[in-house]
């Protein structure tokens, strides 16, 4: 008999499960609106029914669950907390509520944190000992994996990549600080910068709704000057960020995913050109920025891994 493990990525928009089994790989799997607007009860329900359905569709038995949505959540006790994308989920002990369901264990952690574990053992960072997972799309997070452990912080709230500053006088980032990582990288601003460079006006007050960070990255890679422009200023500014990080934390492989990333070397190239201006020598040289290998897979995979955790604890 197969014993699987289970990976849940909850997200916004849609919320996706996988059936995941001793090889790392996700045999079947589901997706489906996640309709927060409905409530715990329906998003448990939903969750748990799929796990069913998919558990029919082959021989074997579930034997762990885990899974991964936007934060802030609190790992320890397996409850999402006030993520602002689904406002409907708030205070949701979700660990306890699908375990209560399907009687197996339970977890529940950051999705960013997730697809950082996934890319460290099955992806991108395979044979590191440690990696900081970049994800770049409406927003700009990171996972810090030092000597294969994901670190927390001491409030849980390491990561926040995207609100650390880069530029004191640049563009008011709706954290209410100015110049930020993600008011360089994520999708809506490069869309903003798009739409205010072809108009010669602040990206601040120019938002064209028509296209977003990946029709931009679309648009470089079919070789749109402004875009390409664009894409380079971002992978600049992810250069300085990243020769920070390597400076702070003495880690050499940077793995970048998300929507914006899938632009590839448009974005990576400059970032790569950039690191070693703005670190020393013996840091920026052994700095690697890589594409990460699992796109969305990654997040799923993640949350198998933790979901093999409870099994061995």
């Amino acid at each position: 008999m197969v014993d699987w493990v289970v990976g849940v990525d909850l997200g916004g928009t849609k919320t996706e499960v996988g059936l995941i089994g001793p090889d790392n790989q996700i045999r079947v799997r589901q997706r489906f609106p996640t309709e927060d607007r409905l409530g715990p009860v329906s998003i448990v329900e939903r969750i748990a029914a799929s796990i069913e359905k998919l558990q029919q569709q082959l021989p074997g038995r579930v034997t762990a669950v885990g899974v991964c949505t936007p934060g802030p959540v609190d790992h320890l006790q397996g409850q999402l907390l006030d993520p602002p994308n689904i406002p409907g989920l708030h205070h949701l002990p979700l660990a306890a509520r699908l375990q209560e369901r399907l009687r197996v264990p339970v977890c529940v952690d950051h999705d960013a944190k997730a697809t950082g574990l996934g890319e460290f053992h099955y992806g991108a960072g395979r044979g590191e000992q440690s990696m900081v997972y970049i994800i770049v799309g409406t927003g700009v997070g990171l996972a810090i994996l030092a000597d294969g452990q994901i670190y927390r912080g001491q409030h849980n709230a390491a990561g926040e990549f995207g609100h650390t500053t880069l530029d004191r006088w640049g563009e008011r980032c709706s954290c209410g600080s100015r110049g930020c990582v993600e008011t360089f990288l994520s999708g809506p601003w490069l869309a903003r910068r798009y739409a205010a460079a072809q108009s010669g006006e602040n990206p601040v007050l120019e938002m064209n709704p028509g296209v977003d960070g990946q029709q931009i990255a679309l648009l470089a890679q079919q070789g749109d000057p402004l875009a390409v422009r664009i894409l380079e200023d971002a992978g600049e500014a992810l250069g300085i960020a990243v020769a920070s990080l390597a400076m702070l934390l003495d880690i050499d492989c940077y793995v970048v995913g998300g929507a914006v990333a899938r632009c590839g070397e448009l974005l990576l190239a400059p970032a790569r050109r950039t690191v070693p201006h703005h670190s020393f020598r013996s840091v920026g040289s052994r700095v690697r920025i890589l594409q990460n290998q699992l796109d969305t897979d990654g997040a799923l995979l993640g949350c198998a891994w933790l979901a093999r955790q409870l099994l061995a604890d």
